[in-house]
């Protein structure tokens, strides 16, 4: 059994781990050897990491260490702290897998949220508050809650009302379908935006989209290990 760990380095003694960085992951070869990799980081490491490695004919099973500033993938999943799995794995026992599953846009991957209404604007002004005693921790975050909450009151319905705005988030699929906010991608969602370049919100990253037309569909999924 091999591990791969992405963005952290991790050893334990009675098990095989390679460590690398995200940056490392396009040069490492032979990705299907592995039977698990490691990601240590926030919902858009996981995303990122995933885009390099989905179109593989196999997949490993990946094992979140979230240390990231969002940890949504993780929270759903109610994933055991890393060291409980390694030594799980060093016992020679199997830890528990789930199915999640993820979707395209465009050439884009994500694991459960996309859009360009609210938190778009959101995750940008808290980037743009990543500094000084700001540059860890939720308080940026919650910052940029407090400042924009005059204008998602006031703009929200008007949104909800465009074609040209979206906002996908899964975990609310409870919420199938309201105004252009989708609980769920049931086959596939096509959105002219008229402008052939936009900044969109995935995952809790801001990624640059050079194309008018988006094509949101299911892309399959991926396992994970949960408690």
């Amino acid at each position: 059994m091999k591990i791969l760990s992405v963005g952290r380095k991790l050893h334990h003694p009675a098990l095989e781990i390679t460590s690398i960085q995200e940056s490392s992951l396009a040069n490492c070869d032979m990705i299907e050897q592995y039977t698990y990799i490691i990601i240590s980081g926030g919902d858009g490491t996981i995303r990122r990491v995933l885009k390099k490695l989905h179109s593989l004919n196999h997949l490993p099973v990946f094992i979140l260490n979230p240390i990231g500033s969002f940890n949504v993938v993780a929270k759903l999943h109610r994933t055991p702290k890393i060291h409980t799995v390694l030594e799980l794995l060093a016992d020679g026992k199997m830890p528990k897998i789930e199915k999640h599953q993820i979707f395209t846009l465009n050439d884009e991957l994500f694991l459960f949220s996309a859009g360009n209404m609210g938190d778009l604007q959101h995750i940008f002004l808290s980037e743009t508050l990543r500094f000084g005693i700001l540059e860890k921790g939720l308080l940026k975050y919650l910052l940029a809650v407090i400042f924009l909450l005059p204008v998602h009151l006031i703009m929200t319905p008007f949104m909800l009302l465009s074609s040209k705005r979206f906002f996908i988030f899964t975990p609310l699929k409870f919420i199938k379908k309201l105004g252009s906010f989708y609980g769920e991608v049931e086959k596939e969602i096509l959105i002219d935006l008229e402008h052939e370049y936009n900044l969109l919100e995935l995952d809790g990253d801001i990624v640059a989209i050079h194309s008018r037309h988006l094509h949101i569909r299911q892309a399959g999924y991926v396992s994970i290990v949960t408690r």
